[in-house]
């Protein structure tokens, strides 16, 4: 299957309070709280904010009048476009207050994580088949050795988990952004989601970039509601975690005064991918990290836990990509190693690569190039590092030749003197230093 060829089944809108698969009083109370907090009296109004079709948040209007909670006001208001309105009664504002007293959630609507789990399959990660063209496509901007891509591109493919590992300084991060940039379809994040009566919060606009466009009112009676808007239409997560990665990062985050939870951050990349970059630099060893990850790497599920200690399943869908500097022998055993499905060695370029580089980020910054100037790089400059390029270098020099540029008031030309003098900031000198 092309992935740019389907597009993601888009979750139904419900149609009825009982599609909805949540407790009727779960959802009284949070229309009733979403009604207090911002100070709402119409049902379109309302509907906004809870993110259900008209229809049945006049089923949950219908429902609270009929036990005394809501009331209409007997005016319509003009501005609403008729609409009646709607107030809470002295009993709905006690029990609001009540309901505020065990949970501050209001707004949108949760989605029950049996429904979710629904949504994940029909938007996994595993259906997509990325293409030769459209991983280099994604991967324009740097030159790979075409054997990388032979093995990069059945690893994405098979939405497993990839270790790249290899020396520092040579596009690991870069390569995790193209990956990422290569998955071209939209994926619904739900904005929260419930399990045994509790809300977990998921949609996270630092994570999730939702797709700007036209879409249909779920307010309208006339217009055809394309997908339930208590989900948001976004581009496939991508979660990039370094050395600040720790363990209780990965766990379901509570907060005590809204007594309500926050997806952690592998749940928040469902559908997309989950980047571990500098692995070893992190405050808990590797062999650890990846001991967390056994069950949802294996089994596609993941274990989290209430605060009340009770665990339970969610589905773990996320392509993860660690990225270290370290041999994997010196970070893992080989229990851990077998539970990583592909293992991709990055290293630095060749030097016919190293030259394409230097060439290429030398056109993009406006450094002319210089015969003398690149012959004096690779003869006498590089045999004292015994020819060890790395695809960092060139974008380092060239910068670092154009601030001495702009310091001297010369043209943007490299010569020999320029790339001694900017060699010289690219490694520090082995020596003592005096106190």
């Amino acid at each position: 299957m092309n992935m740019q060829a389907t597009a993601v089944m888009a979750p139904p809108p419900p149609k009825t309070l009982d599609d909805m698969q949540l407790p009727h009083v779960m959802m009284r109370d949070i229309a009733l709280k979403t009604m207090f907090r911002k100070n709402i009296n119409e049902v379109s109004e309302l509907a906004r904010a809870i993110c259900l079709p008209r229809q049945v948040t006049q089923e949950l209007i219908d429902m609270a009048r009929e036990q005394k909670l809501v009331e209409a006001t007997g005016t319509l208001n003009a501005s609403a476009g008729g609409e009646m309105g709607y107030q809470l009664t002295d009993g709905g504002k006690s029990r609001t207050l009540d309901a505020l007293s065990q949970s501050e959630y209001f707004g949108a609507m949760p989605v029950p994580l049996a429904v979710y789990r629904e949504q994940i399959k029909r938007q996994s990660i595993r259906n997509i088949q990325v293409t030769r063209e459209q991983l280099t496509s994604a991967m324009g901007h740097l030159i790979l050795p075409n054997e990388l891509l032979d093995h990069l591109g059945p690893a994405v493919s098979a939405g497993r988990s990839i270790l790249m590992y290899g020396p520092p300084g040579n596009g690991k991060s870069s390569i995790s952004n193209g990956i990422r940039d290569a998955m071209g379809d939209k994926v619904y994040v739900p904005r929260a989601i419930e399990y045994a009566g509790q809300v977990i919060t998921v949609y996270d606009p630092i994570v999730h970039a939702a797709v700007d466009e036209e879409e249909d009112d779920p307010t309208s009676l006339r217009r055809r509601v394309t997908f339930d808007t208590r989900y948001v239409k976004c581009d496939r997560p991508t979660v990039i975690t370094g050395g600040e990665l720790s363990l209780d990062m990965l766990d379901l985050v509570y907060n005590p005064t809204a007594r309500t939870y926050q997806a952690p951050l592998q749940l928040k990349s469902t559908g997309g991918i989950f980047i571990v970059d500098d692995l070893g630099r992190q405050k808990e060893p590797p062999q650890a990290l990846i001991n967390r990850w056994i069950v949802p790497l294996e089994e596609s599920k993941d274990i989290l836990a209430l605060q009340s200690g009770e665990k339970f399943e969610v589905p773990f869908d996320t392509l993860v990509i660690f990225s270290t500097n370290f041999h994997p022998n010196k970070i893992f055993d080989q229990a851990a190693l077998r539970r990583i499905f592909f293992k991709i060695k990055i290293d630095g370029p060749d030097q016919e690569n190293f030259l394409k580089i230097f060439a290429m980020v030398a056109r993009s910054k406006k450094m002319e190039l210089d015969e003398a100037a690149l012959v004096h790089l690779l003869k006498v400059k590089y045999p004292t590092i015994d020819n060890i390029y790395a695809n960092y270098q060139p974008g380092f020099l060239i910068d670092q030749m154009r601030a001495i540029c702009d310091f001297e008031g010369i043209p943007y030309k490299m010569s020999p003197s320029l790339i001694d003098r900017a060699w010289a900031n690219m490694f520090v000198k082995e020596e003592d230093i005096v106190n």
